[in-house]
């Protein structure tokens, strides 16, 4: 038993990859047979079934990370394996969002000059790396379900990640969010499509932050409404 949650929670991280580094290549319109702006025959349902598949993504996404959802399916999917079938969701989520997304015509604005072209697709990638990097100022691995199905492995009792202020996390309390955010808006292209994806998933960050900022000062009290007074929310103060 304890061996296969530690598979289920591995199995789920190495899927969440998977379809993370793909989805980064969907985004980016380089590497993969269908991408966010691909040429296609054109759908004219697609803005009505965009926003559903990105409705769910969203919906998906908020509702399952919410604490009076945990604690109604606590008897069902024990803690040892709940964040990695959160994981696993999402990925799946996302997955069936990108299967299914539509191409839409028309062009917002592209960029034709090399150098900022260039200047771009570095923000683009700056974007990516601090997503990354903020989920190793947490705590990578109980993020994504790994440390939880470690320790019930080896028989010890979960612990909660202990809340600290490291690195981005002194200037602005959600690093993880600008990096996404920098990631879907810096494109040399952004096409109709693109840009209906972008306001979409700007819209989940938003609220998101609202709902996770709301937990969290509930959880941690004193503490958090403490660093939210001391930081800015993703923009760093200008000193």
């Amino acid at each position: 038993m304890r061996l296969l949650v530690l598979l289920y929670a591995v199995v789920s991280y190495f899927i969440f990859f998977a379809i993370f580094v793909y989805f980064g290549a969907f985004v980016a319109d380089v590497f993969v047979p269908k991408s966010i702006s691909v040429p296609a025959k054109y759908s004219e349902n697609a803005l009505l079934i965009n926003i559903g598949l990105l409705l769910m993504w969203g919906v998906q996404h908020s509702v399952m990370a919410r604490g009076w959802f945990k604690e109604m399916i606590s008897s069902v999917v024990p803690h040892q394996v709940e964040r990695a079938t959160y994981v696993l969701v999402s990925s799946l989520t996302l997955a069936v969002l990108m299967l299914f997304w539509q191409p839409m015509e028309g062009i917002i604005w592209q960029v034709e000059n090399e150098l900022a072209q260039q200047v771009i697709w570095v923000l683009f990638g700056f974007g990516w790396v601090l997503v990354l990097l903020a989920t190793f100022l947490t705590d990578h691995f109980d993020l994504f379900g790994l440390r939880q199905g470690w320790l019930y492995f080896v028989k010890k009792t979960y612990t909660p990640v202990v809340f600290t202020k490291s690195f981005f996390y002194h200037w602005i309390r959600h690093p993880m969010m600008l990096g996404i955010l920098i990631a879907f808006w810096s494109v040399p292209m952004m096409t109709l499509g693109h840009l209906v994806f972008s306001l979409g998933m700007t819209l989940y960050v938003v609220i998101g932050m609202y709902f996770e900022e709301k937990g969290l000062a509930r959880e941690l009290g004193e503490t958090y409404t403490s660093y939210q007074q001391e930081t800015k929310k993703i923009i760093p103060k200008v000193y």
